[in-house]
């Protein structure tokens, strides 16, 4: 039997935002941005999305007079990250 995938997970972007935070204790906007190949506003949209979903924690504060945006992974995240994989390979080897 297939497992459901998570929804949330399950758009190219979000699931790229939360494969880079698992594997890195923190990251920065531009670097997210960079690494997806985002616009900053879709990326906004979707850490948002994140973060209202307790999946990510945003910290935002300023570096001089420039906005500086950092995500982490929070358990619940993780965790839906990993439950999202598992679901994800019932898919495989039918």
């Amino acid at each position: 039997m297939f497992k459901k995938l998570d929804p949330l997970l399950h758009s190219e972007l979000r699931l790229a935002v939360m494969s880079v935070l698992v594997n890195c204790e923190e990251a920065d906007f531009v670097y997210l941005r960079e690494l997806t190949g985002a616009t900053a506003g879709n990326l906004s949209v979707q850490i948002e999305k994140l973060s209202a979903a307790g999946y990510i924690s945003v910290e935002k504060s300023f570096k001089g007079k420039k906005p500086h945006t950092k995500c982490r992974i929070t358990t619940t995240g993780f965790k839906a990250f990993e439950e999202y994989i598992e679901a994800l390979k019932t898919y495989f080897n039918r």
